[in-house]
């Protein structure tokens, strides 16, 4: 059997889990996922469990926040006046909005807390500070 190494395009199932086990993405139901192995198109702590690996091989792979979305950053909090804020968008605690960056960019924060005076946006990534499990599964290696 042919293993992984640098630069194979492979197709893999996975499931993806937080320590406390609720499942934060999976490839269930869908095409594998594909990518070609250490080109930076995944997080580093799975891309790099992947050579060796060969076709039909299963592994649990445990990624530490370093090697997944980072640590939480807190310069990505920021409070801003909410009359900055239209009436219309909900402002409700882990409610998703998109902003714009001064380059135009999008940009997703979370509510991560709003009061009559101000409101607290979170631009860090939704699993930035998580340790991550995957549950994984090679299907191809081109």
């Amino acid at each position: 059997m042919t293993a992984i190494k640098q630069g194979d395009t492979v197709r893999i199932h996975y499931k993806g889990t937080l320590l406390d086990g609720n499942v934060f993405d999976s490839s269930e139901g869908r095409e594998p996922l594909e990518f070609a192995v250490g080109s930076g198109q995944i997080i580093p702590g799975l891309d790099s469990a992947m050579p060796g690996m060969e076709v039909g091989e299963k592994k649990r792979v445990e990624v530490p926040c370093t090697e997944a979305y980072g640590p939480i950053n807190p310069s990505m909090r920021q409070e801003i006046p909410r009359e900055g804020i239209p009436d219309d968008i909900p402002l409700d605690p882990g409610t998703q909005l998109q902003m714009q960056t001064p380059d135009g960019q999008a940009l997703p924060v979370t509510v991560v807390d709003a009061n009559e005076a101000t409101v607290t946006l979170d631009a860090n990534h939704p699993l930035a500070g998580q340790d991550l499990i995957f549950d994984i599964e090679v299907v191809s290696i081109n």
